[in-house]
């Protein structure tokens, strides 16, 4: 029999709810981790090929991500079943059966993730008025749009940078996956004077050595085309993305992207995760020892739910910009530091940071994990 407390351990989870719908075809998870800091906030992820454990996984990533960033948040996730490319009626049919079955689950603050947006966010908010990262229209920050994870991303960059043996001006940036985070932060780092040379979606790899115009991809991107009918590009497939040449190279799609298989393929300086979970932790001590850098993903795109967690209090966008830059900034040299201090891959040495911080959460709690304040979200 499958142990169902297989992921349990001394931070959670706390719940770990399974949601179906057949009326709808609605098949769906949320994990909520830990909230002894405050209720979780985390983005519903959309794909064919979810599960249950990289729901934890990602719930997890949230928890550390919150607490490292000295959010009043713990983590958590939700994953739905399905092709995020389905019909917007049948979407936005499996978000409110999603939202509505989740409506008593209070710890859990809803926000957009990969296949979900900020038009999604407006219906959980319409079906039981508990979202983040909503359309400005009705009174949100909208996240992707505005490329807060990206313009985090560009934050850290910065503050790596400093411990790398190249400058940002004409450093060569390969981007996988160009979605809401790729994208931004791909223009942020190129405003600060880097070169976009490759770049990959789910339909090719486009190679171009003397750079992209990134306004013109992003273009290509919003009428429906793909990343390799940019104009005089080298089309490649997807997994060539690795093989390019770079200098910073950012993975900003799905789970475990870079793994023992294939880490070797990889020929860069710096990588800065754009994606939750996109690299193993074994390919992360495999880049250690190689020399290059790796910004971990709670430390590096922590810009979204910062902005996420600001929307929630309130907060405008400037702020929340302000925010992230000053968070990812001190996150990611406190990290650093503590790497070049005890030699310790900067996955574990940010672990310790998030965990520590976790734990002192807990230590203020009745019960560990959650809390039976009212009015707790």
């Amino acid at each position: 029999m499958e142990d169902i407390f297989r992921f349990a351990d001394e931070l959670g989870p706390t719940k770990i709810i399974h949601v179906y719908e057949p009326s709808v075809g609605l098949k769906g998870v949320l994990v909520v981790d830990n909230v002894a800091a405050g209720p979780s906030i985390g983005g519903v992820r959309m794909a064919p090929d979810v599960s249950t454990e990289e729901c934890f996984r990602l719930a997890r990533a949230m928890t550390l991500k919150n607490a490292v960033s000295g959010l009043p948040h713990g983590g958590g996730k939700a994953v739905i079943y399905g092709d995020p490319k389905m019909p917007q009626e049948n979407k936005e049919k499996l978000i409110r059966a999603m939202a509505s079955s989740l409506r008593e689950v209070r710890e859990y603050i809803f926000g957009p993730d990969m296949g979900t947006n900020e038009q999604c966010m407006a219906v959980v908010k319409d079906e039981i008025g508990r979202a983040v990262g909503l359309p400005r229209e009705i009174g949100g920050i909208p996240l992707d749009e505005i490329g807060a994870t990206g313009w985090g991303i560009s934050h850290a960059a910065d503050v790596a940078l400093d411990y790398c043996d190249f400058d940002m001006k004409g450093a060569r940036i390969v981007v996988q996956g160009f979605g809401a985070v790729g994208k931004h932060a791909a223009r942020f780092l190129s405003e600060k004077g880097a070169v976009l040379i490759g770049v990959a979606d789910s339909r090719g790899t486009a190679y171009k050595l003397e750079g992209f115009d990134i306004n013109k991809l992003i273009h290509l991107k919003e009428n429906g085309m793909s990343v390799g009918d940019y104009p005089g590009a080298k089309v490649l497939d997807p997994e060539a993305v690795i093989d390019i040449e770079c200098d910073i190279w950012i993975p900003a799609a799905r789970p475990d992207i870079i793994h023992e298989d294939n880490v070797h393929r990889l020929n860069t300086k710096l990588v800065l995760e754009g994606a939750n979970i996109p690299i193993t932790h074994e390919a992360e001590k495999y880049l250690h020892e190689k020399g290059v850098l790796c910004i971990p993903d709670f430390i590096a795109n922590a810009g979204g739910v910062i902005c996420a967690a600001m929307e929630y209090r309130g907060a405008c966008e400037a702020a929340a910009f302000q925010a992230i830059e000053e968070k990812l900034r001190c996150n990611t040299r406190e990290m650093l530091e503590g790497v070049a201090c005890s030699g310790m891959i900067p996955r574990d040495v940010a672990m310790e940071i998030a965990v520590k911080r976790v734990k002192k959460a807990m230590g203020h709690r009745r019960w560990s994990l959650f809390s039976s304040a009212p009015g707790f979200v």
